[in-house]
């Protein structure tokens, strides 16, 4: 069931990054890309642990986490720059 399954989803994954890259290019305001670039974060983390199932190896879950962490980080702090102009207060 999984031999199906995986393609499907690298597949849809794939999709989704297109999309969001869009959102990042194209996007009519600062607001749009960050958003974009959020998801790109996500779109990263799902490949990461979608390859972490089909190879096997748990590595992929810790690097899964650590963009997700980063791509966390990033976000808070575009957004605190975009509202304030100022990310260290």
């Amino acid at each position: 069931m999984l031999n199906t399954v995986i393609p499907i989803a690298y597949a849809l994954v794939a999709f989704a990054f297109l999309f969001s890259f869009f959102r990042l290019i194209v996007g009519p305001d600062a607001p749009d890309r960050i958003l974009g670039l959020d998801t790109l974060y996500v779109n990263t983390v799902a490949l990461l642990v979608l390859l972490g199932i089909d190879l096997g190896n748990p590595i992929y879950f810790e690097a899964a986490l650590l963009i997700a962490m980063m791509g966390f980080a990033g976000t808070v702090a575009l957004c605190k720059y975009l509202l304030r102009g100022d990310i260290i207060e």
